[in-house]
């Protein structure tokens, strides 16, 4: 079966290519999770009876305040920086110089992690009036979170990080 997978990967590079990206983001997506569950039960849980407004950003008491804020900047930091080494070492194989191109996933990074953080209070604020309790919209937010991830960053990785 390991045989077949690795020939159809052969025969199929970039279809394989992404599989394996999609994949193998599961760790930082596990990473994301595992962050975000801790900093909103014990890091940052005190902080989410405040609310938090600032430029785009619009986490009221509701969507968890800046406790939610700091919960989904912070797993979305570490997820980010677990995944560039997974997409580096294990997808793209990636043998370029990382000071040549580290601006450029800062940059994606950053891009994604705006769009990140702007969009789970108003995923959390519909989901809540659907009537979903704040933890479900909560992890709701966050696949949203993902599926913007993989839309913004595979695009820049496949061409211009890892190239």
């Amino acid at each position: 079966m390991i045989n077949a997978i690795k020939s159809w990967g052969e025969e199929h590079p970039d279809l394989w290519e992404f599989i394996k990206f999609n994949v193998l983001s599961n760790v930082a997506t596990v990473t994301n999770f595992v962050v975000l569950w801790i900093s909103t039960t014990f890091l940052f849980s005190s902080l989410q009876s405040q609310p938090f407004q600032w430029f785009i950003f619009d986490y009221s008491v509701d969507n968890g305040g800046l406790g939610g804020f700091l919960s989904f900047l912070l797993a979305y930091v570490m997820a980010q920086i677990v995944n560039y080494f997974v997409q580096r070492y294990l997808v793209f194989k990636a043998s370029n110089q990382i000071s040549k191109t580290i601006h450029w996933y800062i940059l994606t990074v950053v891009v994604a992690g705006i769009l990140s953080i702007v969009l789970p209070p108003y995923v959390i604020g519909l989901l809540t009036n659907w009537g979903f309790s704040l933890g479900v919209a909560q992890l709701l937010a966050n696949v949203v979170n993902i599926i913007v991830q993989v839309v913004v960053n595979y695009p820049m990785m496949k061409f211009v990080i890892m190239k």
